[in-house]
């Protein structure tokens, strides 16, 4: 681990970022024209003393997670990001491999959705990125690890707390899409690859998933409609957009409603109610105005 040359490219890459080309405000009395670092930790999901260790040459080597979610954070191209996990003592990740780092053109993309759900997900539905008002819509999955990152293993191995937020007659559908993409991911990457280490982590726990497995249907969604019911808001319709980067590694999935109608006034009240619960009787007035 080579700690100054860690220490002098993080605070050079801060240096080069600007609030607004992240998704963050300027805020007022701002002397410098990079971000500062509590911003720079709060992106990354660290507590701003560890990452000021970091650039003050004082702390522990980080993790390959934290290296992950500092590249992130940074917006770093693929060869910085190579860089930085040289600096840090670690294996530089494999580009073939599934890739847990989002372009910094992708990334600019996400960070111009502040006003409508959207997240970033790999091709085996490993959420990436979620912005507050995805949050608030479909849970906060940022800091869940291991298989939990997973849509498709949440949804099959924990069905009664992650199938609520779809109406009961939609699960069967919702069920076959999961199965059929994972199905195109384990054809593109192998038998011996993540694809196929989650598709057996699945399998041991659902017995729905493997009759699925066994029809070999196969798809990608590039577009949906769908009702999706938050536990304070009510069914919300929306419209989900998909947008896939060159390599189908990744995608970056937006969800919008129809303009003027009830279900976009619904997400103007998750924009103000976050992910913090509120009376649910006040909701039911809101709705009947």
């Amino acid at each position: 681990m080579d700690r100054q040359a860690l220490s002098d490219f993080l605070r050079r890459r801060r240096d080069t970022l600007r609030p607004s080309g992240v998704g963050l405000p300027a805020g007022p009395r701002r002397r410098a024209a990079g971000l500062r670092r509590e911003e720079v930790a709060q992106l990354a999901l660290m507590s701003t003393d560890y990452y000021t260790r970091l650039e003050q040459q004082r702390g522990p080597q980080p993790s390959t997670q934290m290296l992950a979610s500092l590249s992130r954070a940074l917006r770093l191209s693929a060869d910085e990001r190579d860089y930085l996990y040289r600096v840090a003592g670690h294996a530089v990740p494999d580009r073939l491999s599934p890739s847990e780092h989002v372009t910094p053109a992708l990334h600019r993309v996400f960070d111009r959705l502040a006003d409508t759900p959207a997240l970033v997900i790999s091709n085996l539905g490993q959420t990436l990125l979620q912005n507050p008002m995805a949050c608030a819509l479909l849970g906060d999955h940022s800091a869940a690890t291991g298989w939990e990152r997973y849509e498709s293993y949440r949804w099959f191995a924990h069905p009664e707390a992650e199938r609520m937020r779809y109406p009961e007659h939609d699960r069967p559908r919702q069920s076959r899409a999961l199965v059929a993409g994972l199905r195109a991911a384990h054809g593109t990457m192998g038998a011996r690859s993540r694809a196929a280490e989650l598709v057996g982590e699945i399998a041991k726990r659902s017995e729905e998933f493997r009759d699925l497995w066994e029809r070999h249907e196969v798809a990608q969604r590039f577009s949906d409609h769908k009702v999706l019911i938050h536990r304070e808001v009510g069914p919300i319709e929306l419209d989900c957009q998909v947008l896939f980067t060159d390599d189908q590694s990744q995608a970056l999935l937006v969800l919008t409603a129809e303009p003027r109608s009830g279900a976009e006034g619904k997400l103007k009240l998750l924009a103000v109610l976050g992910t913090q619960r509120f009376d649910t009787a006040r909701t039911r007035h809101i709705e009947r105005g």
